[in-house]
């Protein structure tokens, strides 16, 4: 048996989750990182920079929603395959995966490029930072039509076990990125281009990782051109639980777009502020996220293995780990918010706004890894309908709304104060979700014991 294999079988269920978790934790937290430090060398060059940098972040999240559909959606189903024991259709659904994502991110790379002006006046950007905005995200496309690739490398790597892999390749990267701006920004004195040049540098650079795995024979999963045999039934698993993450990813885009346009309603400061808070606020997120990959192959696995035991012992140590970091996360953002956000340097104008708008960000995060467990869970179970709806709640049908409307009452509170109304508004949804999905495990584990009688 694989080892990874072993792991999601019968390793002791804390230990389990750790170790396919805290391989996705560090690289997600290191990537987040990235984003805070690229962000911090940026405030260098004036608030001006960092608005325009903020405006163009959205479009990052559009590719990763491309390598999130077929990562996500193909990882949810190759590790209910591998639950299985059927490695052959899982070799297919994997390579199919990388050569759909690979061929739609270049695809969605040209129309943003052809369409730019358009797209960055949607996301936000004023004519005072339009200019520069268009520079960085002329060359920041190349390098996320890269990282949709890389992303659902990362995924497929994760659904057989192979979390590590993901943690060398997205620590290297990110690390590398970190290097390299300070070096293009001011040595070179390339400014905002400099930036979106190391990024593209460093995605090149983890892709290159990826590729030496998956071709050599490390990988349990084999991609190979031999393999690539779609069919519209492998499509519709993927697709199943991989549109709800593009959807996610879609409407984060959308959101953070709004933020944006909302903010500029108040100047170049609300703008710059915000994009300083959102980078943050990424940093906890990201440490959740990475943590429900490993909660994904996990789940996926034993619920395809029909061992709900395990699965249910999964689902509580995930949430009581969660929870603890999601309070202790909070209190230490809201306490330390004036000195966490001078480090930038931005000024006092965007101080200002920041210091009000990064503590309503975190003070309804405490429910995040209760929100995002469920979600999750009904994903790694093929329950598309379900774990889409719950996926698309906090950054779609919930915030949107609230973005468009609280600004026109209480105006820039209501853009800070958004997230945290969204927020509490997704956790009353999810609850009976979660109950739901309780007592369907509950009676599997009944029928289980049964079985054994």
């Amino acid at each position: 048996m694989n080892d990874k294999v072993k792991i999601m079988s019968e390793e002791n269920i804390t230990k389990a989750l750790f170790k396919l978790g805290m391989p996705m934790v560090i690289s997600m937290l290191v990537m987040a990182l990235y984003n805070v430090v690229d962000t911090y060398f940026v405030s260098g060059l004036g608030k001006q920079a960092v608005a325009a940098v903020s405006v163009a972040f959205p479009i990052s999240l559009i590719f990763s929603g491309i390598g999130l559909t077929f990562g996500a959606g193909a990882g949810s189903y190759i590790s209910r395959l591998l639950g299985g024991k059927n490695k052959k259709e899982a070799d297919t659904v994997a390579t199919v995966s990388m050569f759909s994502s690979a061929v739609i991110g270049l695809t969605v790379g040209v129309l943003l490029f052809l369409f730019l002006t358009e797209v960055l006046k949607f996301m936000g950007a004023i004519p005072s930072i339009m200019d520069m905005a268009k520079i960085y995200a002329g060359i920041f496309i190349a390098s996320a039509i890269f990282s949709t690739i890389n992303v659902t490398s990362g995924n497929i790597a994760v659904s057989q076990g192979a979390a590590k892999v993901s943690l060398k390749a997205m620590i290297v990267g990110s690390v590398l990125n970190i290097i390299l701006d300070p070096v293009f920004i001011y040595k070179f004195d390339l400014g905002v281009k400099g930036a979106a040049i190391a990024t593209l540098i460093s995605q090149l650079v983890t892709g290159l990782m990826y590729l030496f795995y998956f071709k050599g024979g490390k990988s349990f999963l084999e991609i190979r051109l031999i393999n690539f045999k779609p069919t519209s039934g492998i499509y519709k698993e993927i697709l199943k639980v991989g549109i709800s993450m593009f959807l996610l990813q879609v409407f984060s885009s959308i959101s953070i777009s709004k933020i944006s346009s909302s903010a500029s309603l108040y100047g170049e400061e609300a703008i710059a502020a915000m994009g300083i808070v959102l980078r943050i606020v990424t940093l906890g997120t990201n440490v959740v996220f990475g943590y429900m990959k490993g909660l994904q192959p996990l789940a996926g696995f034993n619920y395809g293995a029909k061992n709900y035991t395990r699965l249910d012992e999964a689902i509580k140590c995930c949430i009581k780990w969660t929870n603890i970091f999601c309070v202790a996360w909070t209190a230490i953002i809201y306490i330390f918010a004036p000195s966490i956000l001078s480090i930038f340097g931005t000024g006092d104008d965007v101080l200002k706004i920041a210091v009000p708008a990064l503590r309503a960000g975190v003070i309804m995060f405490v429910t995040f890894g209760f929100q995002f467990t469920y979600s999750t869970l009904y994903l790694s179970m093929g329950k598309a309908l379900e774990g889409g709806f719950l996926n698309i709640c906090r950054q779609g049908i919930v915030f949107i709304p609230i973005i468009l409307v609280l600004p026109q009452f209480i105006g820039l509170n209501g853009v800070i104060y958004a997230q945290a109304v969204s927020d509490f508004i997704t956790t009353l949804i999810t609850i009976p979700f979660a109950i739901s999905v309780h007592r369907t495990i509950s009676r599997k584990k009944n029928s289980e014991k049964v079985g054994v009688i």
